[in-house]
């Protein structure tokens, strides 16, 4: 456990010293990622996805801009890549992503790591380690990013999924393109469920977590975990949204399993030292509990000159 601690508090002090540097090569890898599996899944606009050229450029520019930049410039890469397979489905695409940047900047607009990751943690099967982590150091408003992030990802596959059907429907037929488009995303009772499982999970492990109880960060992500798990099977069962059960245990376990490892580096303390403390002033009587955090003192090295 020390040495994990050392190592923690070396990668800490690592950051801290390169934080003007790390930073915005962080934004640039996390926007080129975004930007090239979006390309990767509906890349049909040939002049952004089979250049590398743009997206390396646009990665550049979001590092030295804003987080939320990265956000916005994925949302145009899906509308462009949309339009080039119907302007039907262009304008639904871009008035999805208007609905969601008006409540996104509205309640949660701070948590772009959320809506730029839960895209990808979905690609890897990992998605339900995004709502633990929200609930574990956001507020329960970043449900709102939670859901904007998955509704972005389903509009992908959507799309991923019936651009040749799409498109094989008659140019005079915009309406139908549109009530195709529009039914498909809205009649999804996947996106229902999850968005469901996604914000009970929130919801939970922030309530438990502040709790004043021993480990409640770990009892938070582990119930957090299991309602949001039984929930979705239930959904599963109830619509037949064909959810892997093997995929969601596993995707379960590997995402708690992150949620530990976030926990580590984040609220890393010692119950067995907890103490509780009473004092008084005037007007009250304060009961305090205070739990010290696992750390370990930075080795000092000197260098003795002998002459």
């Amino acid at each position: 456990m020390s040495a994990l601690l050392e190592m923690r508090e070396k990668l800490r002090d690592i950051y801290s010293k390169g934080e003007v540097y790390l930073t915005p090569l962080f934004k640039f890898l996390l926007a080129l990622v975004v930007l090239l599996s979006i390309n990767a899944n509906i890349g049909y606009m040939d002049r952004i996805a089979g250049n590398i050229i743009i997206p390396l450029i646009v990665a550049l520019m979001c590092s030295f801009l804003p987080m939320n930049f990265i956000v916005l410039f994925g949302a145009l890469f899906v509308c462009l890549n949309s339009y080039a397979v119907s302007l039907e489905c262009g304008i639904v695409a871009l008035a999805a992503f208007v609905l969601m940047f008006i409540l996104y900047f509205r309640f949660s607009s701070k948590d772009t790591i959320v809506v730029a990751l839960l895209p990808l943690m979905f690609m890897l099967k990992i998605p339900y380690i995004i709502p633990i982590a929200v609930g574990l150091l956001c507020t329960p408003l970043s449900v709102v990013s939670v859901a904007c992030g998955t509704v972005a990802y389903y509009l992908v596959l959507f799309i991923k999924e019936n651009a040749q059907t799409i498109s094989d429907l008659e140019t005079e037929e915009a309406i139908g393109k549109f009530r195709f488009v529009i039914d498909g995303l809205l009649g999804n009772q996947e996106i229902i469920i999850v968005l469901i499982a996604f914000s009970v999970i929130v919801i939970t492990v922030y309530v438990i977590r502040m709790l004043s109880i021993d480990h409640s960060w770990t009892i938070g992500m582990c119930v957090g975990g299991v309602l949001g798990a039984t929930i979705l099977l239930i959904g599963d069962l109830s619509f037949d949204t064909h959810i892997s059960l093997l995929s969601l245990i596993l995707g379960m376990i590997a995402s708690l399993l992150l949620a530990v490892g976030l926990q580590f580096f984040v609220f890393n303390v010692d119950y067995s030292r907890t103490e509780y403390v009473q004092f008084e002033d005037d007007e009250y009587y304060y009961y305090v509990k205070a739990v010290p955090k696992n750390s370990v003192p930075q080795t000092k090295v000197k260098v003795k000159k002998i002459h």
